[in-house]
């Protein structure tokens, strides 16, 4: 299988969007043993919500270096979650634009190259069917 430079780029911008949602579960749990948790049990269901997250996140990343379809379809979800929430704080009462814009570009560049890698992955595709159709 020849090299996916598009899908390559994209695992690694999951890869590291999985490590800093990891970061934020490190995060939490330093708030919740600092005591800023109104609710215990509220703050650990988070922080096993967070960990989750990360290791989906991770695992789009893993199968997408790998080229599976499943993982390219898990990462341009989450980078749309992810320009939910940007365009959520960026707006209304309690915006914070830069925050919103932090949040977007990764989104962005993450993206990007995960459409780049699926329109590759189906050009593939549609070759090798091709191929096996002139063959018999």
């Amino acid at each position: 299988m020849p090299t996916n430079a598009p899908a390559r780029i994209a695992a690694i911008v999951l890869a590291i969007e999985g490590l800093g949602i990891l970061a934020l579960a490190g995060w939490q749990v330093v708030a919740l043993a600092g005591g800023d948790a109104e609710s215990v049990v509220s703050g650990i269901a988070l922080i096993v919500l967070t960990i989750v997250g990360a290791a989906a996140v991770l695992a789009f990343a893993a199968a997408t270096w790998r080229s599976a379809s499943w993982g390219r379809s898990g990462g341009i979800v989450t980078q749309l979650l992810i320009l939910a929430v940007a365009v959520g704080a960026m707006t209304g009462a309690y915006a914070h634009p830069l925050v919103g814009a932090l949040l977007a570009v990764p989104a962005v560049v993450g993206l990007v190259p995960l459409f780049l890698a699926v329109r590759r992955a189906a050009a593939q595709k549609a070759a090798e069917k091709k191929d096996a159709d002139a063959s018999r």
